[in-house]
Formats: structure tokens, sequence, C-alpha cells
């Protein structure tokens, strides 16, 4: 799919989120496991990010990078399910280990923080922590969600 098609197609999916019921973090049981890399995700749990979906149904990831490979490419890893039945999306903020809304959050990307899966997008609630952040631990960039694009993730792994 075209950069383009990609971004407009994640816009959808904010304008979506942003008029539906507010769906919770949820906590994931030990058996769940992400569904790009197969890891346990509970075992990470300063790294879980997770969607919602509309039906109350949940994927979570051992990190915001395969959460967004996950959106980016969701007929590879979902192919029942379209951006638009995503009712939320959850990231786990570095400092303060909480979910965030991942829509609205800041992501570093090429800190010397890694992962589970090693170079990982790492994720904020404020642009003043992601800044932070980057005095200690180098980075390249800060991005919003739609920012992050197939080529981010390639040179991620």
């Amino acid at each position: 799919m075209k950069r383009a098609a990609v971004l407009g197609l994640l816009a959808l999916c904010f304008a979506t989120v942003a008029f539906s019921a507010e769906r919770m973090p949820i906590k994931p049981l030990p058996r769940d496991k992400c569904p790009v890399c197969g890891m346990f995700v509970a075992k990470y749990p300063e790294w879980i990010g997770q969607i919602i979906f509309k039906d109350g149904s949940y994927t979570v990831f051992d990190g915001a990078k395969d959460l967004f490979k996950y959106c980016l490419n969701l007929k590879k890893y979902n192919p029942s399910r379209t951006l638009a039945d995503i009712a939320a999306a959850y990231v786990t903020d570095y400092y303060r280990l909480e979910p965030i809304h991942a829509f609205s959050a800041y992501f570093v990307i090429g800190s010397d923080v890694y992962g589970p899966m090693g170079r990982e997008l790492i994720p904020f609630d404020k642009m003043d922590a992601a800044r932070e952040f980057m005095k200690d631990h180098g980075g390249r960039a800060i991005l919003h969600f739609r920012e992050v694009t197939p080529e981010i993730l390639k040179g991620l792994d």
C-alpha cells in the first residue's frame, strides 16, 4: 500500500476513534502473544502496546514498533479487521509506565534504549518528557503516530 493511502487510512481511523466510546486499556493475560513477533506480552509490562476493537476484543504487543507494524499492515496480521474497527490504541509511557493514547503520543526514534525486539519507538504522553529523554538517551527525531511510516519501521529492524 502506498504511503499516502496508509496515512489516509490512519487519519480516517483517528477520526473514527475520536468519536467512538472510550475503551479503557486492558491488562494482558500471561497467555497473550504479540501477533507480529509471537512473544508473550505480559513478560514486558513496561513496553506493552494494545489495540482495543469496537467489539471489545483486543490485540496486545510487546512494544510500539510491533503495534505500528500491525496497524500499517492490518491485512497481513488480521485480514478480518479494518482500521475502522479500532476503538482505541494504547502504548506505555516510558517514564510513567502507564498506558497512554497511542494516537496522541510522542515517539522518540533512534535512541540508545532498546525494547524486547531491539530498536524501538519510545512513547511519551508529553513533548517535554520526550525532549528530556533525548537529552539523556539521544535520538534522531520525535514523531507523532501519523508520522510513523513503514520506511521508519524498516530502519528500526
